[in-house]
Parts: C-alpha cells; structure tokens; sequence
C-alpha cells in the first residue's frame, strides 16, 4: 500500500530464497507445473509453489511470469534447461547460485547444471608446482594436470550440492558417467576429450529422483580413462541431446557487453544479425569464437531454443520476464520491411491480423478495408511500412502522412511464440531504425501498458487513451501531437504482447502546464535532477537502485548510507564523487531540516522491522517546519513494515 506522498514494494527475491524454501512456508492457490516429478518423488506442495511465484511478480507481472512457468513446464523436465556454470561463480557466489536453482526448484523446475573449475585448479597447479599450458586456448593435461584436476573438480561439485542441500533442496553429485570421450588429439593436449556420446539416464534418473543433476565435464573413453573436456563444450553436447528450451551461460559479468559502447547487448537474433556482428571490429578472440560456437549450438536446436549468458543473481529475471537481465541469443527470423502490398503475403498477414488484432477479428473492420485505407494513403503522397518475420509471427503497419516528419506506428501484433522468442525485440528495433520520431495511441486499459512505458521517451494521458512517443524532443511538437492524437489503434501495438520489455527507456516527469483538458502525464527531461537518500546500500536492492539512478536523466544521490561500507566509495556511479556514509534516524531527520534542496526523495532498502525510526525522524522533523518551509519527500520503503498499514497514510 501507499501513502500519499509515499510508496512500497516488496524486494529481495533471492535473498528469501533460504527462508521460503522451509518446508513450514504456507500459501493459497494451486498449480500443477510438478504433476509429472511428483510421481516419482515428494517434490515441493503447491502451497509452497504458490508462495514462490508470487514472490516472482515482484520482478515481472504475474501475467508475464505464468506465462513463462507454462511454456517451461510444458516440456518435460530434462527439457527445461542445461545450466553451465563458470569455476569463478562457485568460488566467488556459491551462496546466490545455491539460492537462484533453488528457486527454480521450488517452482518445479529441474534445471540441468554443468560446471567448470578452471580457476581453482589453476590455484591448485600453482601451489603444486605445475605450469598450466594451454594450445589453441584448450589445456594440455597431462597425467599430473589430470589427477589434481579430478580432485578439484570432485571438491567444487561437492560444494555445490551441499550448498542446495542446506536450503533443503535435493541435488545429486555426477562426476562421472555422462559423457563419453574420444582423445580430441593425443599428440597436442594429452587427456583431453572430445565428446561422442551422452548418457541421459543418468542425468534423468536424477531428475526422477527429486534431484538436481549436478554434473561436472569430465568425460571417459570407452576403456574407462578419464579426460578432460571444457565446461561449454560439455554443456552444448548435453544440450544437443536434451534439446532444451533454455541453455544458460552463468558468468560474473551479467552477459556480453558492446566493445565500443560498452553497454551490455540485450538480444541478438543470429539469423538477422550474425554476419553484421561478426564484422564488427571489437568481435574477435574469444568473444568471435563463443558467439560461433553459440550459432553451431543453436543451429542444431529447436528454433524455440534459446541461450542466455546472466549472472546467478538475475537468474531468475532473466527466466522469468520478458525484460530479461542478461544478453539473450537466439536464431530468430530474418525481418522484413515492405512499402508495397504486393511485396508481402497478404493472406499470412491477413491471418496474423485476424488472429490478433481485436478490430479486425472482431468484424469491426476487415483487413481489405484497411490495405484499402494504406493505399489510398500512398495515391495521396502519404507513406507506410510493412514490418514482420519469415513464418508471420510478428507484423506491424507504420504510416507517415503527406508533408509530416512524424511516423505513427498504427499496428504491432504479434504470437505467443514472437513474443517469448523476442521477435518482438528485433522488430521494434527495426522500427526505430527507420523512423527516428514515432507516436502511436493506447487505450489505458490496455493489459500491456508497461511495454509502451519502457518503449516509449515519454506519454501523456488524454480521457481514455494514452499517447506514446518515441525521439521527439521538442514539447511544441509534443503538444500538437497531443491535442491532435493518433486514433487509437484499438489492436494496440502488441496486442499479445508482453507485460514487460527487454530493454529499459527512462520515463522522467516534466514541470509544465498541461495542454486544456489534458492530464499530465509522462514527458521529456527538464529542470534540475531530483536529489535522491538511499538508506541501506550494500544488500543486492542498494546496488541494483545506484545502477539505476546513475543511468537515469531526472535523479542524482546525495546520500549513500551503509554501516558496513561507511567511508568506501560508491560503485557504479559516475555522476559524481560519493562515498558511503553510515547515517543514524537523528542525522536524516537533521537532513530534512535542510528543506527541499536536501533530498526529494528517500528511499529505504532496510531490513523488515528496521525503517520505522527513519520514517519517524522525516515525520517529525518536517511537520515541525514553519510553513513557509515545510515539504513532503517522498518516501520509498522497500520492506514489508508499511505493506498493511490501514491508516491510509500509504499507498
């Protein structure tokens, strides 16, 4: 709930893991995603299922997030996903890895894991006195390399499941019998393998069982000698024989990152893309030789199949939203853009609409009335576009009328499959492409407005309708559009679209009077940045709001508050020099006697049971204020303390 002024919203998700996944955890509802595993086993009760996807509409609407436990559990179990898991991860996060599989688990997925131990058996050759070589980039192993290595490999796998088994989740230790192995070249790497073979019932029987399947990449030759094989490698054959919907790449790193940007690539469609990317002068060494050996993978696979390359903590984000976290590589379809009717198939679009878009398969208009209507705009000197995909999964209509610089997007339907392939990604990307300056109209009970808010650079609310747009800067122009909207589209870009985006667009708020009759809503940037209080800085919620508020146009930190990293700078904030402070209640109550150009806004990333005094402290201190003075800031409280509160103070 909220108060006015003030807003909460639960957080924390993996950091509940430990707690939710007691066997005393109770909720309401019911579900079936573990109908098949509990045939074999006494897997998770739905009381407690239920509590656990209800904490994952923190992170993504509950229409999202049953969507995608539908599509993962529509598989069988073994067909969810391989996770292959970097040596760093379990040396460096062993407890946020521990708790994202077990919430996969608790939500009835087996995820399949397949871990390295590169950088501890390097530790361990160092301390022996071995050099580590390495040719082509594979490691030469040798007798000695081997014998340490099977060590190292037994001891982090063992690490692993007893991690799982302390949040009570089953999990079952394989380091041997999976993956069979012929030398790769005896001559150059010694006891290395290359795999030839995949034993599922091992990895099947686990799953039966009630356990994750914990597996390491040691592989054997038919005669029993063991060999050395690279985690990726060992995951993609596993994948190739399991087929399933998800591989996943865990590294330290949250995806890959653009070599002249810098900024992490969201997607990347390999039928549309690949050839371009590889081109580009900052792919190549190992970044060309992991996307070639992800493209030879995804080949081979459904086109439904996908690869993520995530961190473990946004694991679960990435799984289970359609903004995702990561970088997310999939085949994808080649896209189109068309100007004339007769380029494209007129009956597979006709179906797509018929299928999709509510005025025409409602029989308020016919597709022929509509291509009517985009012809006699083109007879007049106006233009359109024609977007979609191969298989006509995706489709949308942009127009632009005569001696205008403005393109309305009219139309943007898509299928389920588009949507949770992210076709729809590549499609709007497109789009932008083309046109620079887009408008378009959503009825506001649209179910998917938060993909238009994350699409657009700004909306304003006008009676029923809102009205996006995207790369106008200039509010004259805005205001124009506004009081001349689009109509709207009641198909509604999207129409089985997703209740979130991959991507992320700014939405800052505008001081400015509202055109007559028009409500305000969201605009371009403008006037100073709001000064933002963060209390409780070094849990997993601080470090993802500094990120935020570092990348956002209309907010700037003015105070950074941890007890335990007092006197440390502030990472991943470049918009000025901070460092943490640890503040008491008393000292942002003395703060908020500054008046409003202290801070705008606190928000309050504490434990449950701890923001009280905080809360107190502004209260007293504001009220107390001559009237010429006083101010409300806002307050943001991330815990549960307010989530009841019955006074109607918060909302």
């Amino acid at each position: 709930m909220i108060r006015a002024g003030r807003f909460l919203k639960g957080t924390g998700i993996m950091g509940r893991i430990a707690r939710t996944a007691a066997p005393s955890v109770r909720g309401v509802g019911s579900g079936k995603v573990l109908s098949q595993q509990r045939a074999y086993h006494n897997g998770p009760d739905s009381s407690e299922k239920e509590t656990i996807v209800k904490l994952l509409y923190n992170i993504g609407s509950k229409k999202e997030v049953e969507q995608y436990l539908r599509h993962f559990s529509s598989v069988e179990s073994q067909k969810f996903a391989v996770i292959k898991v970097g040596g760093a991860v379990i040396s460096d996060d062993l407890a946020t890895l521990a708790s994202a599989l077990t919430f996969l688990n608790r939500v009835g997925l087996y995820p399949i894991v397949v871990h390295g131990a590169g950088p501890q058996l390097n530790k361990r050759l160092e301390a022996a006195g071995i050099e580590a070589r390495y040719e082509d980039g594979i490691r030469i192993t040798d007798g000695p390399t081997l014998a340490i290595a099977r060590e190292v490999f037994a001891s982090e796998n063992r690490k692993l499941v007893e991690a799982l088994e302390r949040l009570g989740t089953r999990a079952r230790p394989i380091t041997s019998g999976v993956f069979v192995a012929d030398y790769l070249n005896r001559d150059k790497y010694d006891r290395v393998g290359k795999i030839v073979r995949v034993n599922r019932g091992v990895v099947e029987s686990s799953i039966r069982a009630g356990c994750l399947p914990i597996l390491t990449s040691l592989a054997e030759t038919p005669e029993g000698q063991i060999l050395n094989v690279n985690a990726d490698i060992a995951a993609g054959e596993l994948a190739r024989v399991l087929e399933p919907l998800k591989i996943v790449y865990l590294n330290e790193k949250n995806g890959l990152y653009h070599g002249t940007t810098g900024k992490r690539i969201e997607t990347i469609h390999l039928d549309e893309e690949y050839e371009d990317l590889l081109k580009e002068p900052w792919v190549r060494y190992g970044t060309k030789l992991k996307l070639k050996e992800i493209k030879e993978l995804l080949d081979t696979l459904p086109r439904s199949s996908s690869v993520a390359i995530i961190s473990a903590e946004h694991l679960h984000k990435e799984l289970f939203t359609h903004s995702g976290a990561g970088t997310l590589i999939m085949r994808g379809h080649r896209l189109f853009c068309e100007q004339d009717l007769a380029s494209v198939d007129s009956d597979r679009l006709r179906a797509l609409l018929i299928e999709h878009d509510p005025s025409i398969s409602s029989g308020e208009t016919s597709a022929a009335t509509y291509w009517k209507k985009l012809v006699q705009l083109k007879s007049d000197g106006g233009q359109y576009w024609i977007y979609g995909d191969e298989p006509y999964q995706v489709a949308a209509v942009v127009t632009r009328a005569p001696n205008q610089t403005i393109s309305v997007l009219e139309k943007f339907v898509a299928t389920k499959a588009a949507v949770l392939g992210n076709i729809t990604d590549n499609a709007w990307k497109l789009i932008t492409r083309d046109h620079s300056q887009l408008v378009w109209t959503v009825p506001r009970s649209d179910d998917n407005l938060s993909w238009h808010f994350a699409r657009a650079d700004g909306s304003w609310v006008v009676g029923d309708d809102i009205v996006f747009w995207y790369g106008i800067q200039d509010w004259e122009q805005i205001s124009r559009l506004v009081n001349a909207k689009p109509t709207p589209s009641p198909a509604s870009p999207l129409a089985s679209a997703p209740a979130g985006s991959r991507g992320f667009s700014t939405m800052a708020r505008r001081r400015f009077s509202s055109p007559a009759g028009h409500r305000r809503g969201y605009a371009t940037k403008s006037g100073p940045p709001l000064r933002v209080g963060l209390i409780g800085a070094r849990g997993f919620t601080g470090r993802e709001l500094i990120k935020l508020i570092d990348s956002h146009p209309r907010f700037e930190l003015a105070y950074v508050s941890s007890r335990e990293l007092a006197g440390k700078p502030v990472p991943n904030y470049t918009k000025s020099q901070l460092s943490h402070v640890n503040l008491s209640a008393q000292q942002v109550g003395d703060i908020a006697r500054g008046g409003r150009d202290a801070v705008d806004v606190w928000i309050l990333a504490l434990p449950n049971g701890v923001a009280a005094p905080f809360v107190d402290a502004i209260d007293t201190v504001t009220s107390s204020l001559p009237s010429s003075l006083q101010y409300q800031p806002i307050v943001v409280d991330l815990s549960a303390d307010y989530r009841f509160d019955v006074t109607g103070r918060w909302v």
